[in-house]
């Protein structure tokens, strides 16, 4: 083959391998067009927190509850107590009630206070005797300052603020048979309905002890990833 059939099958074979090129490129754009395209990276995973639980009735985180008994009930100034001093501590109660029951959703509360005073006078004014000698056998000549100790402690007991609309409901309850019990019945009347009113604080301190075993849990579990995060619950 002479130099120039030589010059002319390298071009030919030029263009050839051009054209081959061009469909190989031809081939792989329209592989390309129909390739689907690869789905976007997923979200961040969003962690919900859920609010810290909250004392119950308001309560301060602080507030630290008697400790349960071993008989599975909480102490308390209405418990372990004769029967003449159980009546006069449901007196003291109906009288906190009175003081301190709001009076818009307890309208009726001082008056029924007044009316259980006035039909009940002689059995109240014997229950306080019977209290008197028995703190005087307990404690002697100086009985006097024990039992105002002992009843501030009573006083205080029925007027814990977190549990006070509660409680002024309780007693409210028990306000109707009050007025119509027997005065000398009067003792079996109080040893019935002392329960009724202890529940109310029973009922609380079982709920803050929850709160604490909830709020521990949630501390464990959320503490260190919602430091400063939620915003202020309010209750």
């Amino acid at each position: 083959m002479n130099s120039k059939g030589s010059r002319n099958w390298a071009r030919a074979a030029a263009a050839m391998a051009g054209v081959v090129a061009l469909a190989v490129l031809g081939s792989s754009g329209a592989e390309a067009k129909r390739r689907p395209a690869p789905p976007p990276p997923p979200p961040p995973v969003v962690v919900v927190i859920p609010y810290r639980p909250f004392p119950p009735n308001n309560a301060s985180p602080n507030y630290q509850p008697p400790l349960l008994g071993a008989d599975g009930l909480y102490p308390s100034v209405n418990r372990k107590i004769t029967p003449a001093q159980t009546l006069w501590n449901l007196r003291s109660g109906y009288n906190v009630a009175a003081l301190n029951c709001d009076r818009t959703d307890f309208p009726t509360m001082i008056d029924s206070y007044r009316s259980f005073l006035r039909i009940h006078a002689r059995a109240l004014t014997a229950a306080n005797r019977k209290v008197d000698a028995e703190f005087r056998a307990s404690y002697g000549a100086r009985f006097v300052a024990s039992r105002e100790k002992y009843m501030t402690a009573v006083y205080n007991h029925f007027a814990l603020p977190m549990t006070l609309n509660d409680f002024c409901k309780a007693v409210q309850a028990i306000s109707g048979e009050a007025q119509t019990v027997p005065s000398a019945q009067l003792e079996a009347f109080a040893a019935r309905n002392m329960p009724n009113l202890e529940i109310t604080f029973d009922d609380f301190y079982h709920r803050f002890e929850q709160y604490r075993i909830d709020a521990a849990a949630w501390d464990a579990r959320y503490g260190a990833r919602a430091t400063g995060s939620l915003p202020p619950r309010s209750q």
